[in-house]
């Protein structure tokens, strides 16, 4: 095994500088079926308060190895103290936790070498440093030799497309680079738990793209990704579950299409056209059509054959649909006004109690 080779859980050979005070870890819950992967996050019914703040009210969840999990919620939800307590920075006033084989607020040492994190600023890389520099200084931080840290740090900076930048100052890098680099220091001693906090709440499109095929390349390679975030519409076709928090409480556990029902789209923007027929009708007739059931109107910017349709409570769009034909018009297009995991979000979080 050379110096750079590291199996899972961050325990490697005791010549390689990198388990050094490493104990082995105990086995992981398995969950039911043994083709299933392993459970390598568990966290029962965790409490936290701060004073007379309640910050986490019995929150509870399970990550296998291999999937991404999100983490949803609005500011003040308690996501951020969950992060914090898993990392071991922060300890539960109740509650049962397992992490890669750990208890957080028992083994914080050996837990280093087990989770990584990525926070949500960057604030603590050293804009003087070059990349490669960077990624040695907290590669020796976790306590691994001079060698096998040059070559760690060169194999994930080569991992998050950066090779040709590693010695460039960090100060001159991209936004999206330095996320890139946050990434790739979580990945220093080859966890098997990935944290991941608001990465891409402040890139372009493109640049969070970039950081969402990253996570997708590590969960495929086994390791458990949770994935904290705010634009919640990005958990579509990303995240494999997602847990919903609002004032430290889970409001919604399950997958993606789960949560999307229970949306309650009630605003569709629509692209219709008016037949060539003596019967065809007008704006005035279409909007007489949908009495009682909803109503609409042209869009300010879609020109005029873009309307916003409105239907009110127990209205099926269906319904709307025949009316506006019946009206005189064809239908060429329809579409939620939101998307359905933004409505979910709203829908659960709204009026929900303190």
């Amino acid at each position: 095994m050379t110096e750079s080779t590291t199996v899972r859980l961050g325990v490697a050979e005791p010549d390689d500088g990198w388990s050094r005070g490493a104990v082995e870890p105990r086995p992981f819950s398995t969950g039911q079926g043994q083709d299933r992967p392993p459970l390598v996050v568990e966290a029962h019914e965790i409490v936290r308060r701060f004073d007379d703040k309640v910050a986490l009210d019995g929150v509870s969840l399970t990550i296998r190895a291999g999937a991404i999990h999100g983490l949803l919620g609005p500011n003040g939800a308690g996501k951020t103290t969950l992060m914090r307590i898993l990392t071991g920075l922060v300890e539960a006033d109740s509650g049962k936790i397992v992490i890669a084989g750990c208890d957080p607020a028992l083994n914080t040492r050996t837990l280093r070498g087990r989770v990584g994190l990525v926070p949500s600023g960057d604030r603590s890389l050293y804009l003087r440093l070059s990349g490669i520099e960077n990624l040695l200084f907290f590669a020796r931080l976790q306590g691994i030799r001079r060698r096998a840290a040059l070559a760690r740090a060169t194999e994930v900076i080569e991992l998050v497309g950066l090779t040709d930048a590693a010695r460039v100052p960090v100060g001159v890098y991209s936004h999206g680079m330095q996320k890139r680099l946050a990434v790739a220091r979580g990945l220093i001693t080859d966890p098997t738990v990935l944290l991941v906090d608001e990465a891409t709440h402040d890139l372009d499109p493109e640049a969070a793209e970039n950081i969402r095929t990253l996570v997708r390349g590590l969960a495929a390679r086994g390791t458990a990704i949770l994935w904290t975030t705010q634009r919640v519409d990005e958990v579509r076709g990303f995240a494999d579950s997602v847990t919903l928090l609002d004032h430290g409480r889970v409001r919604f556990a399950g997958t993606v299409p789960q949560l999307m029902s229970h949306a309650l789209p009630r605003r569709f923007l629509l692209q219709l056209a008016r037949r060539d027929l003596p019967t065809s009708g007008t704006l005035a007739g279409l909007q007489a059509a949908l009495e009682g059931i909803g109503s609409i109107a042209p869009t300010a910017d879609g020109g005029n054959d873009h309307y916003l349709l409105a239907l009110y409570d127990r209205v099926l769009l269906g319904e709307a649909v025949a009316r506006i034909r019946a009206a005189g018009y064809e239908l060429l297009g329809c579409r939620d006004e939101r998307s359905e995991v933004e409505m979910a979000f709203l829908s659960l979080t709204r009026g929900a109690d303190a």
